[in-house]
């Protein structure tokens, strides 16, 4: 038997995005630690984010909590867009 300590929100979410695909959070883990015995390594690929990755996952979190968007519409993202690929 395993335990895992894990926040509701993410449990509720993984529960259903695996339900999906037809399994269930137990299978899910079943499954990655078989790959760990099989491959004797992690089966993804585990990175340290640099600055500017670090930024933008810091910003996505902060429009999910205050539910914005960082565009108000689809021609200023992509104007936006443009702007960067001049640069």
């Amino acid at each position: 038997m395993l335990h895992v300590r894990v926040d509701e929100e993410t449990k509720t979410q993984a529960s259903e995005a695996l339900a999906a695909m037809g399994l269930s959070v137990s299978d899910a883990v079943r499954i990655l630690l078989k790959r760990v015995v099989s491959d004797q390594a992690f089966p993804l690929e585990l990175k340290v984010p640099n600055a500017e990755t670090r930024k933008a996952m810091e910003e996505a979190r902060a429009m999910m909590q205050a539910r914005a968007a960082r565009f108000d519409s689809a021609q200023a993202l992509i104007d936006d867009l443009e702007e960067a690929g001049r640069q």
